[in-house]
């Protein structure tokens, strides 16, 4: 259990790690205010941990915006009714 974690927090903190760390400065400051029994410092963790949820969800959306609104280039003619390439043929070295 504690290997799969681990691969999973290493896999999504490399590809956003600044709402990562956004939301692991957030839990920690709520787990400290919430043990501590200081309200104020849970809150804001707990704030900082949905305003990291707010960032990845935005920069997802803004993503799938970008991958969805390019179309599709094509480098080879669109049907194989066009005639086909001559064939190279290599030459015999002379012996």
């Amino acid at each position: 259990m504690n290997a799969l974690f681990f691969n999973l927090f290493k896999k999504t903190y490399r590809k956003e790690s600044v709402s990562s760390f956004i939301l692991i400065l957030g839990a920690v400051d709520a787990v400290i205010g919430g043990v501590g029994e200081r309200w104020t410092l849970m809150s804001f963790g707990l704030l900082m941990v949905m305003a990291s949820a707010l960032l990845r969800w935005y920069k997802l959306q803004k993503a799938e915006a970008v991958v969805s609104t390019k179309s599709p280039r094509y480098f080879l003619p669109p049907s194989p009714s066009s005639p086909p390439l001559p064939l190279l043929k290599k030459k015999k070295p002379h012996q």
